[in-house]
């Protein structure tokens, strides 16, 4: 069974560990770049990241693009968002239903 592992800060991310998901603190790009690479490859099917990592990291989630085993999407953070999270959440909402159900 494929995994589903969220990195982000520990106030952004703490409540995804009562669903059942994989939690991952990382408070730099450095330390979410690290935790990507090593998990990529670690039966991990989805891995969100919060916003603000997701920017900053962009060229590491960049090489994973194409890889049809792992999706690496944005998620809003508790802080700093510009939206980039909730666009692409509705994009793969609409995508997935076929509308965008979240407008």
């Amino acid at each position: 069974m494929k995994n589903i592992a969220v990195i982000g800060d520990t106030l952004s991310v703490r409540g995804f560990k009562a669903l059942g998901l994989d939690v991952f603190i990382a408070n730099s790009a450095e330390q979410a770049s690290q935790i990507i690479k090593k998990i990529v490859t670690n039966n991990y099917a989805v891995i969100f990241v919060t916003e603000v990592l997701y920017i900053q990291i962009k060229n590491v989630i960049d090489r994973y693009t194409d890889n049809p085993e792992v999706a690496i999407i944005s998620i809003p953070g508790s802080t700093q968002n510009n939206g980039i999270g909730m666009s692409e959440i509705s994009e793969c909402t609409r995508r997935a239903v076929g509308t965008d159900i979240l407008k």
